[in-house]
């Protein structure tokens, strides 16, 4: 019988399994020993005087574009309180950031109409405006309270008109007399997987809670994709591997030919 090859491996993933989008069991998958750290908490948050201005003007948007897959989640929340049927969405044309916020857009029977190569908000902006005129193309952007505001910027400056409902929000988790980072600290791991720059944030203000101690096991540290990647260096950790396309499986096969590679 053939070996998992993650086995004997220690991973720790930077969210709790319920926020991590099977992640955990990815690697269980492959015999890995998953060690939580809950460097960030998602929950709803919504201004109810926005969701209905929002809600109210539905049928007149052109686009419905989602930033992350948490923002499709709350959203479609929401949306089934108020519409008992999904084609109360109208004619809406829908665009994603990335193809794991495009395949839980998919998981409600929608087609996503737009979304860039690389998943970034620069690069969605761009892919929107490629679409064609956005003078006076009405868009509605689905948010979190982190959002970045250039993608926002950019549609303006196409002479769109743009809208905003943030539907959740990411909050840095204080892990200060936590298990799990005392675990950390103690025994180390083999890597970390960050899918978020909020997560790396989260993880750099943690300061010594998250220091592995001299006998602990120094960990790689690998990101999910290009703006994650970017706040790991900009924190001045090393990226050791990141994911050919941003996606939890792509991901863990990084994250596998990487510890295959230091164990060569």
């Amino acid at each position: 019988m053939t070996s998992q090859p993650l086995s004997g491996r220690r991973i720790a993933i930077t969210r709790t399994s319920e926020q991590s989008g099977g992640l955990r069991s990815l690697l269980e998958q492959r015999g890995a020993e998953v060690l939580e750290l809950p460097l960030i908490t998602v929950s709803a948050q919504i201004d109810k005087q926005n969701l209905a201005d929002c809600m109210l003007e539905l049928g007149s948007y052109d686009w419905l574009v989602f930033t992350s897959a948490n923002g499709v989640r709350y959203f479609f929340e929401q949306f089934m309180k108020l519409f008992d049927d999904i084609r109360s969405l109208g004619l809406v044309r829908v665009a994603c950031v990335g193809e794991t916020t495009a395949e839980v857009v998919r998981s409600y029977h929608l087609k996503v109409e737009c979304q860039p190569k690389r998943p970034t908000a620069e690069d969605l902006a761009d892919a929107l405006i490629e679409t064609g005129s956005l003078d006076h193309v009405k868009v509605l952007v689905v948010t979190g309270n982190l959002n970045r505001e250039v993608m926002v910027s950019k549609l303006e400056e196409a002479r769109a008109i743009v809208d905003r409902l943030q539907v959740y929000k990411t909050e840095r988790t204080d892990l200060t007399g936590s298990p799990e980072a005392a675990d950390f600290r103690e025994r180390g791991a083999d890597a970390v997987l960050f899918a978020s720059s909020s997560a790396v944030e989260s993880f750099v203000g943690q300061g010594d809670l998250l220091r592995p101690g001299r006998k602990a096991k120094t960990p790689l540290f690998g990101s999910i994709g290009p703006q994650t990647s970017e706040s790991l260096r900009k924190a001045g950790l090393e990226v050791s591997f990141e994911a050919k396309t941003p996606g939890l499986k792509d991901l863990v096969d990084g994250l596998q030919k990487a510890l295959a590679k230091e164990g060569a």
